[in-house]
């Protein structure tokens, strides 16, 4: 299908103003990281919501909705609001328990859809000095600085065997299924390079686009935790999916370039690797 012009013309747009909004928010949740204080839980005890959350997600929902007013936004903390063409889907603080710590490991994350469709996202990881953006069609991308300045093209690693691959992966918060997820893990690690476990999905994805992990999976992820981070890994030249042709999504989320998306599948679901779980923080 030929690309239409004025759809990716929509896309950059829409992938500026994510990478914008996503330095403030990023800029005010420094304010306080390692500091901030818990206002409480969701689906344990340990898996929580600071006040930095609502406060990043608040700037971004304000922020959106002074640029374009007609959109619809949902976002971790508040739900679904607004009606429109194009939706945001924002995640103010992946990797909360990281940033409660002062651990490097948290992003913020906002993609754009476009008529259902991803079409524009950004994550910033600033203790790790990155912003990561990408618009439909036009490659994924990596300002080192995350302030703006030059950019860097990413590309997935490719020709890597499941057995030198470098994986990273994540944990739910509800202990019955982290120890379902460990046994999937003690599974997995002596089949591969080395497993990683980084705390935040999104940067897990974009490290996957930027060709530091060599592939990822995850079970419970929530449509916040994945949308930008998976269309920055896609523009890279991964695959991202979940298990027997389903797309990526609570069940299951794999990221890695084809054949390696295919060995690490093909394992995940030799140990039933897929279902419901609880969302990370």
């Amino acid at each position: 299908m030929t690309p239409d012009p004025q759809a990716d013309g929509l896309a950059a747009e829409l992938a500026e103003l994510a990478a914008a909004v996503a330095r403030e928010a990023a800029e005010l949740l420094l304010t306080r990281c390692g500091q901030a204080a818990v206002v409480q839980t969701k689906s344990s005890p340990t898996d929580v919501v600071t006040e930095m959350d609502r406060a990043a997600e608040a700037l971004i929902r304000d922020r959106l909705s002074v640029a374009r007013p007609g959109d619809a936004v949902l976002g971790e903390e508040g739900g679904q609001t607004g009606a429109g063409r194009v939706r945001w889907i924002v995640d103010p603080l992946d990797g909360t328990v990281n940033y409660l710590y002062g651990l490097p490991d948290w992003a913020v994350s906002i993609a754009a859809e476009e008529a259902g469709e991803v079409v524009a996202g950004a994550v910033c990881v600033p203790l790790r000095r990155s912003l990561f953006t990408a618009a439909r069609g036009s490659g994924a991308w990596l300002e080192s600085g995350w302030r703006p300045g030059p950019r860097q093209r990413l590309a997935c690693t490719s020709g890597v065997d499941l057995a030198a691959a470098l994986v990273a992966t994540g944990f739910s918060y509800a202990a019955g299924q982290r120890a379902r997820q460990g046994a999937v893990a003690a599974a997995v690690l002596p089949r591969v390079r080395d497993i990683r476990r980084s705390g935040s999905a999104a940067a897990d994805l974009c490290s996957v686009a930027a060709g530091q992990v060599d592939a990822y999976y995850e079970q419970g992820l929530q449509y916040w935790d994945l949308a930008a981070g998976g269309l920055i890994a896609r523009e890279a030249g991964a695959t991202t999916g979940g298990l027997h042709g389903q797309a990526a999504g609570t069940d299951m989320t794999i990221a890695a370039a084809d054949g390696l998306f295919s060995a690490l599948h093909d394992l995940l679901a030799e140990q039933n690797a897929g279902g419901r779980s609880s969302a990370q923080a």
